[in-house]
C-alpha cells in the first residue's frame, strides 16, 4: 500500500469517515477564531506551512477531492483521476485571505458530503486509478480525506496552541 494512502488511513483509523467529515467544518472555524489574524502566519513547524497556508489547502482540496469522487462515480472503473502538484497549489496561498478560504469550506464540505450520501452503496466500491497512487475507491478516497482533515486540524491545533 502506499506509504501516503496507509498514513492518512491510519490517522482516521476505525472511526467513521463521515462523522468526520461532518466535524471539520466547525473546527476549522473554531480554529481561525482561536488563532486570529496574528496567527496566521505562523507555521505549525520550523520550515513547515503557516496556519494561512493549511487553511488555502484544505479548501483547495475540498474542491479538488469533491471532483475526483464524482469523476470517479460517473465514469467507467479504472479511469484516470486527476491529480494535481499540491506545492504548485500552494504558491499562492501566502497572500490568499484565509477567512474566505475556510467559509469556502465550510459551504463545499456540506454539499459534498450531501453527494456522497447520495451515492448508491454500490458506487462506494468503484475506482478511479490516482497516477501515483493506484487504484483507489470511492470508500477509500472518503477515508483518506477524513485522514486528510485529521492530519491537518493536528497542524492547526498546534498553531492554536502557540507552539511552532
Amino acid at each position: 500500500m502506499n506509504a501516503y494512502r496507509e498514513r492518512l488511513l491510519g490517522l482516521l483509523g476505525p472511526d467513521d469517515p463521515i462523522e468526520v467529515l461532518s466535524g471539520t467544518p466547525r473546527r476549522l472555524r473554531d480554529l481561525l477564531e482561536t488563532i486570529g489574524p496574528s496567527g496566521l502566519d505562523r507555521p505549525f513547524g520550523p520550515g513547515k506551512w503557516s496556519a494561512r497556508h493549511v487553511f488555502s489547502h484544505l479548501a483547495d482540496v475540498e474542491q479538488a477531492i469533491g471532483f475526483r469522487i464524482r469523476q470517479t462515480a460517473t465514469e467507467a472503473d479504472g479511469r484516470a483521476i486527476q491529480a494535481f502538484d499540491q506545492d504548485l497549489w500552494a504558491r499562492p496561498y501566502g497572500r490568499l485571505d484565509a477567512v474566505a478560504a475556510v467559509r469556502a469550506f465550510e459551504a463545499l464540505r456540506p454539499w459534498n458530503l450531501g453527494y456522497y450520501r447520495s451515492l448508491p452503496a454500490a458506487d462506494f466500491a468503484k475506482v478511479g486509478l490516482h497516477p501515483e497512487r493506484g487504484e483507489e475507491s470511492i470508500e477509500t478516497m472518503i477515508r483518506m480525506l477524513a485522514g486528510h482533515d485529521r492530519n491537518h486540524v493536528a497542524q492547526l491545533e498546534k498553531v492554536a496552541a502557540g507552539g511552532s
